[in-house]
């Protein structure tokens, strides 16, 4: 008969291997959230200790994004993910047996460094490892696919875990997902081209790491009330930023080449960007934390009642998709920014007695908005840059979200302060909402005007 000969069985394994090692890569983001409740109560963690154990997995991904691709560039994206897989899986063992904060924290960096390693390699080895352009096309939209589900999965998983064993589970169902992955990898994977010409900025990424940790210090220091600390984290983010910048306009290969932020466009997309992270993470932190200990519901029924948030950014991403390629990112951002800038305001209003009908509203329209800006500004960044700097482009608006999650999760948390006090915790809770409101229409004001509608010109 004719037709296509069927593929090895090999090289079945390419999709589901690199899909799950993304998967558990963006579980990791939410997922926790619904457990810090536990976490906190089991370890004795309080407020600063559960945004370190949050804010460790986010500040080494954002650090480390950027260098890890070219990392996989230079020495093969297999041998780095591979490696990514490693880290990731000892480091969730790590996590699920930690007696302390302290080893949490530890291991969530070590997770944070893992992602890094594992997130750019696993899009760049489908284009190696799977021949023909129409079944590329649908590797990758599988592949994003999966990540967007992971996102509300997350709470939902989170929330089914800790109620039917412990929060340690959380951590722990990583490992053997992380082990046949690595298996599959090894065995359906090719090795994939290599660059030798190109170099790893080490420099650079050390320097932004330190910058990134040293701004989360500061803020969650100062929310601590521990003014010697938060000075000496300020001080170190403000020195790192200034070596990170020296270095970067030295460097022959830089992580972020400085004449980009030249560019008007780049620099609004991904500022917009890491407004999004940043109010979103902040808020998910607050009201993560709102739904349990202040409203004491269970983990389950929080991670239940945060899916109206989650799923929009599943459900919308295709047709999104196809409005933004016919009229531009900047009508769907602006637009996405309003609606979830709605969300937070519905949120002012709710206290301790606050019923579920009334928070859907809120919950959804926030959702609905993030469904409309995610692949919006996405777009935005990528067509900002010329084409052959969009793996560059994609990076850097992962790791600005990343980062300004990181922080917004540090600002957030210090403003409102322990949930256990819940009138002082109510009171940020708003206080946060309403600031959420303004950045987002101030970042709907900076799309209008500067984020770019067309594919890239450079800015004179």
């Amino acid at each position: 008969m004719g037709g296509m000969a069927p593929r090895p069985p090999a090289t079945r394994l390419v999709l589901p291997a690199l899909c799950s090692g993304y998967f558990v890569v963006l579980l990791d983001v939410t997922v926790v959230n619904v457990a810090l409740p536990s976490i906190g109560h089991d370890l004795g963690a309080g407020v600063a200790g559960l945004q370190w154990v949050v804010d460790g997995y986010a500040v080494a991904l954002a650090a480390l994004l950027l260098a890890a691709g070219t990392a996989g560039d230079v020495v093969g994206h297999r041998r780095i993910v591979l490696v990514g897989l490693a880290t990731f899986g000892l480091a969730s063992l790590g996590c699920g047996l930690a007696p302390s904060t302290a080893v949490l924290v530890g291991g969530r960096v070590a997770q944070g460094i893992g992602a890094a390693l594992l997130l750019p390699g696993t899009l760049a080895l489908l284009g190696d490892a799977i021949p023909g352009k129409a079944e590329q096309a649908r590797a990758v939209g599988i592949w994003a696919a999966v990540g967007s589900a992971a996102l509300p999965a997350g709470p939902l998983l989170g929330g089914v875990l800790v109620q039917a064993a412990s929060w340690r589970l959380v951590f722990l169902v990583n490992v053997p997902i992380v082990v046949a992955a690595a298996a599959a990898v090894t065995v359906a994977v090719p090795p994939g081209r290599r660059d030798t010409g190109r170099r790893v900025d080490v420099p650079g990424a050390v320097a932004g790491a330190v910058a990134l940790a040293g701004a989360v210090l500061a803020v969650v220091a100062a929310g601590g009330g521990r003014a010697a600390t938060a000075a000496l984290g300020g001080v170190v983010a403000i020195g790192a930023t200034c070596a990170l910048l020296a270095v970067e306009r030295r460097s022959p290969d830089p992580m972020l080449p400085p004449a980009l932020l030249r560019e008007r466009a780049f620099v609004a997309a991904n500022g917009v960007a890491g407004t999004m992270n940043l109010a979103t993470l902040g808020m998910l932190f607050l009201v993560t934390l709102y739904l349990q200990t202040v409203q004491h519901r269970s983990a389950l029924a929080a991670g239940v009642a945060l899916l109206p948030l989650f799923l929009p950014l599943t459900l919308m991403a295709a047709g999104v998709g196809r409005v933004v390629g016919r009229v531009g990112p900047r009508v769907p951002a602006a637009v996405g920014l309003g609606v979830a800038a709605g969300g937070f305001a519905l949120l002012l209003p709710a206290d301790a007695s606050t019923p579920y009908v009334v928070l859907l509203p809120a919950l959804l329209l926030w959702g609905i908005g993030l469904g409309v800006l995610t692949p919006a500004i996405v777009t935005a960044a990528l067509r900002a840059v010329p084409p052959e700097r969009s793996g560059l482009a994609s990076g850097a608006n992962n790791t600005a979200r990343q980062a300004a999650g990181a922080i917004g999760i540090a600002v957030y948390g210090a403003v409102a302060g322990a949930p256990t006090h819940a009138a002082r915790f109510l009171s940020g809770l708003h206080a946060m909402a309403a600031c959420s409101v303004v950045l987002y229409l101030a970042a709907a004001a900076v799309t209008v005007r500067w984020v770019a509608v067309r594919s890239w010109e450079p800015s004179r």
